[in-house]
């Protein structure tokens, strides 16, 4: 995988006026269909954390569908003729400008009326994610589009409040009628989100150490939210090969800081990190990016995964 796929622009600020959204998988249920004469606004949405705002913000007033089917890594998606058809006939498109390249030519060729790039709707960060502070710097020589900034902003409950703000704003923008239900339903999301930070700043606040290894820098934005430190076997890329030295220098800092665990995520391998924890005496457990949702989650939406991820970070650091 292409570590570009998973930089985003933080130039990439256009007045985007409306958002709306959402993603189901596009092969998974009957009820995922977009039904044009529904009365109801048509949202396409380019991934699962997108998909769960819309849905929970637009209730029964949007029909939403997914241009990434459960399972798939979003990073690597490659947009099919169908799914352009399917983008063009929609009212609204929300999508993380730089994170799918396909879905973003697709969405400025096609004429939809609402287009959102919810980058634009909180800001974006740079993340330091290995050892000796060098991944910045390895991210700008790997990376030709974007300017390196993290795109994992939803695992951040505070940034991903801030981005359902922008989507209800939206919604109530391209669809006036049902404005007073769309304010509800985010201003409910909104402190269930609040609610969720609560939760991992007590929950993380008493630890026996501040440090955590996973397999790509997907949790900078967490990391730094709680006062931890994340350090990532691959920086960007969660499927390149470590080198040797990325290999002893992590070992070292795990003795050091006295790591426990290296964390892999659901929907890649998890070969590297068991390789690295076998040769550091290490545990292994999931940390959940949360880039979709399967059978392998531990949990069937947005909060209950994001619960799990706590569960599995205090376990690692000791919390007392």
């Amino acid at each position: 995988m292409n570590v570009r796929r998973r930089l985003v622009s933080g130039t990439a600020v256009a007045a985007a006026t409306a958002l709306g959204l959402g993603l189901l998988s596009a092969c998974s249920s009957e009820s995922n269909a977009a039904d044009g004469n529904s009365g109801k606004l048509d949202v396409v949405a380019s991934f699962y954390p997108l998909q769960f705002i819309a849905e929970r913000i637009g209730g029964d007033h949007v029909s939403v569908s997914t241009l990434t089917e459960p399972g798939q890594e979003p990073h690597d998606l490659e947009i099919s003729a169908k799914q352009t058809a399917q983008l063009q006939e929609s009212d609204v498109a929300l999508y993380l400008k730089n994170l799918q390249p396909s879905v973003d030519d697709a969405v400025a060729q096609s004429e939809i009326k609402t287009k959102i790039d919810a980058a634009t709707l909180t800001s974006l960060e740079k993340h330091g994610n290995e050892v000796g502070g060098h991944a910045a710097e390895h991210d700008d020589h790997e990376g030709e589009e974007g300017s390196g900034e993290d795109p994992h902003i939803w695992l951040d409950p505070v940034k991903y409040a801030e981005v359902a703000e922008g989507v209800g704003k939206a919604f109530e923008k391209a669809d006036p009628d049902n404005a007073a239900d769309y304010k509800k339903n985010t201003a409910a999301l909104v402190k269930k989100l609040d609610a969720l930070d609560t939760q991992f700043e007590d929950g993380l606040k008493n630890t026996r150490t501040k440090v955590f290894i996973t397999t790509h820098a997907a949790f900078g934005y967490l990391a730094e939210r709680y006062g931890l430190t994340e350090e990532a076997i691959n920086g960007l890329d969660p499927e390149s090969e470590p080198s040797a030295n990325r290999v002893k220098d992590l070992e070292k800092m795990a003795k050091a800081d006295g790591v426990s665990t290296v964390f892999y995520e659901t929907l890649v391998s998890d070969k590297t990190a068991k390789t690295i924890a076998a040769d550091a005496n290490l545990k292994t457990d999931v940390l959940d990016p949360i880039e979709g949702i399967t059978k392998k989650s531990r949990g069937d939406d947005y909060f209950q995964v994001m619960e799990s991820n706590l569960k599995a970070l205090q376990s690692a650091l000791g919390a007392k």
